[in-house]
């Protein structure tokens, strides 16, 4: 460590340079983990709040789909009979209007079973999320215009989003009023299924959890697989820098590593050295990288869509700490097959 240290102090510019490289990766990595769970929680957190652990969508002969399902009165009763929780829920896009406020595109789901923190609600009332509610400027006890038809706002409660729009709750039987595709409810909320596969043939239906279910929202498979990828990407560079850097360094020091050995410093002693410096670069550049996220996060505040969390924030600085150190330590096989007596004759 004493070695690493001193090193730190004599090449301030070339540590600095670094640490900076560091810092930038570091603000990428986070920010886009946070934009990325931003985006998700924007795109599905309605659906993920769903009662029961299964959801059932009609069988268009395809992948299921929201926007594709449509379920009959008879599949609802087949789906009843065998299970012990059914939850229908109808989901559609529309406009609504708030007292002087312009149109707004929110999406309408419909249900009559309460869960979670959010009431069941009343023939003619609707309940807001808070995105919905900011863009409509309504309040509870205030009216809000759907489909041509007022609504009374019962509450606003909850942060609900379906494909990047606000969502308004109301009763089934008034989404089914103002839905244009007709259908009894878009998808199911099962639970207690004891052999979804033999209901699904006799239902003409498809199931899956509601961690699949998000693949049912058409943007969001590409939306996430693209973010996360590019993630991955800045991961992987972030190791490729590093370890690139430590290795020119190494092949500059040899001369001074070879003295060491000369002198009786051991391997182990000398890769400890060199990680804890790598450490120390890492941990300050990264640190620095995620304090600046979080400020960021703050002066945004709600202009992006942005999720500011442990995993989002630490989980990332810890991997890049990881791979950072894990591409130095590939830059460390100097350290033991350099020849001292080779090295100082080559260098001095």
């Amino acid at each position: 460590m004493f070695v690493a240290l001193r090193d730190l102090r004599a090449a301030r510019g070339r540590f600095a340079l670094i640490t900076l490289v560091v810092t930038l990766v570091a603000v990428l990595v986070s920010f886009l983990s946070g934009l990325t769970a931003g985006l998700a929680h924007q795109n599905v957190s309605a659906v993920e709040s769903l009662p029961g652990d299964t959801v059932v969508f009609a069988d268009t002969g395809g992948a299921p789909s929201f926007d594709g399902s449509m379920l009959t009165g008879e599949q609802i009763a087949t789906w009843r009979a065998a299970a012990r929780g059914v939850t229908p829920v109808g989901i559609a896009r529309g406009k609504a209007n708030g007292d002087g406020s312009a149109p707004a595109q929110v999406a309408l789901f419909g249900t009559d079973t309460a869960f979670g923190n959010r009431p069941a609600t009343d023939a003619g009332t609707v309940l807001l999320s808070t995105g919905a509610a900011a863009d409509l400027g309504a309040a509870p006890g205030g009216s809000v215009v759907i489909g041509g038809r007022a609504f009374v706002v019962s509450a606003v409660r909850g942060d609900d989003w379906y494909s990047h729009t606000p969502v308004v709750w109301m009763t089934l039987a008034d989404w089914q009023a103002l839905n244009p595709r007709s259908g009894a409810a878009t998808v199911l909320a099962v639970s207690g299924a004891t052999d979804p596969e033999a209901v699904n043939a006799t239902a003409h239906t498809r199931t899956t959890d509601l961690s699949g279910a998000r693949s049912a929202i058409g943007s969001y498979q590409a939306e996430n697989g693209s973010l996360t990828l590019m993630t991955a990407l800045l991961f992987a560079i972030s190791a490729l820098v590093i370890g690139a850097f430590f290795t020119v360094w190494t092949i500059q020091r040899m001369p001074d590593i070879a003295t060491l050995k000369a002198l009786g410093a051991t391997s182990g002693s000398l890769v400890r050295d060199a990680l804890v410096q790598a450490a120390t670069v890492l941990t300050a550049g990264i640190a620095t990288g995620l304090g600046t996220t979080v400020a960021a996060a703050a002066l945004l505040g709600d202009a992006v869509p942005f999720v500011l969390s442990p995993a989002t924030t630490l989980l990332p600085s810890l991997a890049l700490i990881l791979l950072g150190l894990l591409g130095a330590a590939f830059a460390l096989r100097f350290l033991f097959t350099a020849d001292p007596l080779t090295a100082l004759g080559a260098g001095r």
